[in-house]
């Protein structure tokens, strides 16, 4: 493949994220007979097919999988060069990507706004999704930096803790439970627990609680988001085992409550998480800075808003 072109890559490339000609030639701001005769050139190249085509859908064939992956990689070190050399000639700009598992969307924008404010040179992409994807973004290099709990072990990372993360369970405030000084675990046993999907944070930390107590809770729901879970939980559903810094607002206006089961709030923290491989770029290396120093006391600032005073409730 000597006379692959860069335009070549970068047209294949979005093809592949979108599976669709139609989507990347709108992307690129070009005709889809132009992006379709770019893949039939870098076809020609490889000797094999990087696509077919499945009814109206495009797949990937291996070969175009592996390209695909190749195209990305050289795209990130092309960002990464001219980062580099932006800041040979000490500019503070630069394009910072940085995944955020969905639980900590709560504070995330905040962080990053005041970030962005004292440095307002840096571009910021931000993606939000559950544990399993920003860690396979993680793997393929599309995001700079992570926000999670527990750092991947499926490859070498450089996880650095710059917050306390409680998880706490909750009840609608109707809830027989609710009102309750001090619960034993066992009594999860005669409830509907709301979890989140396999691969979840916040379920993994429920699973070694329920295991710790040798609970077995009542019956269990799935459901997708946190969002989702604290709706189902002020509908009277079940309770749930959630991260206290989603639910500040929902406690302040007296939707939610917080139980007082023995053993809990669970602590875990928060960490900053990046390839050991990764070479960071001074907008990166500002932004870690950014978060040992002023990470948690931003977290607490901002879930301080709505959280709600502690008082003494009546019961037993």
């Amino acid at each position: 493949m000597k006379n692959v072109t860069l335009r070549q890559l970068k047209i294949f490339e979005a093809v592949a994220r979108h599976l669709s000609f139609s989507r990347a030639a709108e992307e690129l701001h070009l005709t889809q007979p132009a992006v379709s005769m770019q893949v039939q050139a870098l076809e020609d190249q490889a000797g094999l097919p990087l696509t077919e085509q499945a009814g109206k859908k495009v797949r990937l064939t291996a070969a175009g999988e592996e390209i695909a992956s190749q195209a990305r990689r050289i795209a990130e070190q092309l960002r990464e060069a001219g980062e580099a050399l932006a800041a040979l000639k000490g500019v503070e700009a630069g394009h910072l990507k940085i995944g955020v598992v969905s639980t900590a969307k709560y504070f995330a924008p905040a962080l990053l706004a005041e970030f962005r404010r004292r440095h307002p040179g840096v571009e910021l992409q931000l993606t939000v999704n559950n544990r399993g994807t920003i860690v396979r973004h993680l793997i393929e290099n599309d995001i700079d930096l992570a926000i999670m709990g527990t750092p991947p072990s499926e490859f070498e990372t450089v996880a650095t803790i710059f917050a306390e993360h409680p998880l706490v369970f909750i009840a609608a405030p109707d809830h027989p439970l609710a009102s309750k000084k001090r619960i034993d675990p066992q009594r999860l046993a005669e409830e509907t627990l709301l979890i989140r999907e396999p691969g979840s944070g916040t379920r993994g930390a429920l699973e070694r609680f329920l295991e710790l107590h040798k609970v077995t809770p009542g019956a269990l729901m799935e459901l997708g988001s946190n969002e989702t879970i604290k709706q189902a939980v002020m509908a009277g559903l079940g309770l749930s085992f959630i991260s206290e810094h989603t639910i500040g607002l929902e406690r302040s206006v007296g939707r939610l409550v917080k139980l007082n089961i023995t053993g809990t709030p669970v602590k875990r923290q928060w960490r900053l998480v990046y390839r050991t491989d990764k070479r960071l770029m001074p907008a990166a290396i500002a932004f870690v800075e950014f978060m040992d120093s002023e990470g948690s006391r931003l977290i607490e600032a901002q879930v301080g808003k709505h959280s709600p005073a502690e008082a003494e409730k009546p019961g037993s």
